[in-house]
């Protein structure tokens, strides 16, 4: 399995797409914080992101939020 293919960069990977998805949604809506948006309740690229931030955080592998 090359570096790029295991489970930890996938969600890396994922991440950073969702990361960038967010960023390009923000500057169209000329807002720096999701929460300065109309939209955000109920808005599924904020919660695609923070769905891709969770499983970076785990891995996969489940569980709760541990800060």
């Amino acid at each position: 399995m090359e570096n790029s293919e295991k489970p930890e960069n996938i969600y890396k990977i994922k991440l950073q797409e969702q990361v960038e998805i967010l960023q390009k949604c923000q500057k169209e809506h000329s807002v720096d914080s999701c929460t300065k948006c109309k939209e955000v309740i109920g808005c599924k690229i904020r919660k695609n992101y923070i769905n891709a931030t969770y499983q970076s955080m785990n891995k996969g592998e489940g569980g709760g939020f541990e800060f």
